[in-house]
């Protein structure tokens, strides 16, 4: 198992969200496999997800989100940020603690903090294991990635859920395989159905953490909504995640988020940023208008 290349490929995914630059990708060779192959690669990387999924509840970690909306000639036209630490309770339950939140100077959209946790429609883990067999998988071929050798599939719901019915949404979208551990490292798409809301083409790339888990790294859109009245609205999204810790967390719940101090700066140092720059490295939400 190349488990030192993949930890290298964390550690260079890392460096290379920090100065903005895109990882070292080789063009996309398409091929064909038996179903069967297709189905024994799902089954494996869906059992993974389950394990992510469960090993994720035991960490904590930072987030930071930030959220632009573009007007003519790439000029910001509103920002919403929101930099928070994902703590856990003792009873294991995840909690947010908010350390930096300036007012939202957004005025096309609104977001709000369940659309944080709902990247594009769907979380940043892109597919729910329990939901696989609502999917149908298209193997697309073979990509290398840095270090890595990844199996390429095209994801799509076998039924659209019908919005008037069921808040169920599924993923729709590519995701990226490490053909060795069998592990999502990569995933672009949103979730479907949209209903009156409208999501981004979130793209994410996920981590090594402690040499076995694959966690959200990084999620960014540039991406243009158009809600069912006409209105067009140009986002951007980054969000980063990191500085992954196992343990419970001393935390203190505030009755009234009057009293979040909103404008003070993170515990850790962070760069200054001029007015509409987003942090480095350079989803979304189910945003509604």
């Amino acid at each position: 198992m190349k488990m030192l290349n993949r930890m290298l490929f964390a550690a260079v995914l890392v460096i290379t969200l920090s100065i903005a630059a895109a990882a070292q990708e080789e063009p996309l060779v398409p091929n064909n496999i038996p179903q069967v192959e297709v189905d024994r690669i799902v089954k494996k990387f869906t059992a993974n997800e389950e394990d992510f999924r469960g090993a994720l509840g035991n960490y904590v970690f930072n987030r930071s989100a930030t959220v632009q909306t573009i007007g003519l000639g790439g000029l910001i036209t509103g920002t919403f940020r929101r930099d928070s630490f994902m703590a856990l309770k003792e009873n294991g339950e995840r909690f947010e603690n908010i350390v930096y939140a300036p007012m939202s100077t957004l005025t096309e959209i609104s977001v709000t903090p369940e659309d944080l946790e709902d990247l594009g429609g769907v979380n940043p883990f892109a597919l729910e294991p329990r939901n696989i067999s609502m999917y149908t998988f298209s193997y697309v071929g073979k990509q290398r990635i840095d270090e890595l050798d990844l199996h390429v599939f095209d994801v799509r719901p076998k039924v659209i859920p019908n919005p008037d019915k069921s808040k169920l949404r599924l993923f729709t979208g590519r995701i990226w395989v490490d053909d060795q551990d069998y592990m999502i490292v990569k995933s672009k798409g949103k979730g479907i159905p949209e209903g009156d809301q409208r999501f981004p083409v979130v793209e994410t790339w996920r981590t090594n953490v402690d040499g076995k888990y694959w966690f959200p790294a990084y999620s960014s859109s540039d991406d243009e909504l158009v809600f069912k009245n006409g209105q067009v609205v140009k986002l951007r999204l980054r969000v980063t995640y990191d500085n992954y810790k196992q343990g419970r967390s001393e935390v203190i719940i505030l009755d009234d988020p009057a009293d979040v101090p909103p404008d003070e700066p993170p515990v850790e140092e962070k760069k200054e940023l001029k007015e509409g720059e987003l942090p480095p490295p350079p989803p979304p939400p189910g945003i509604g208008n």
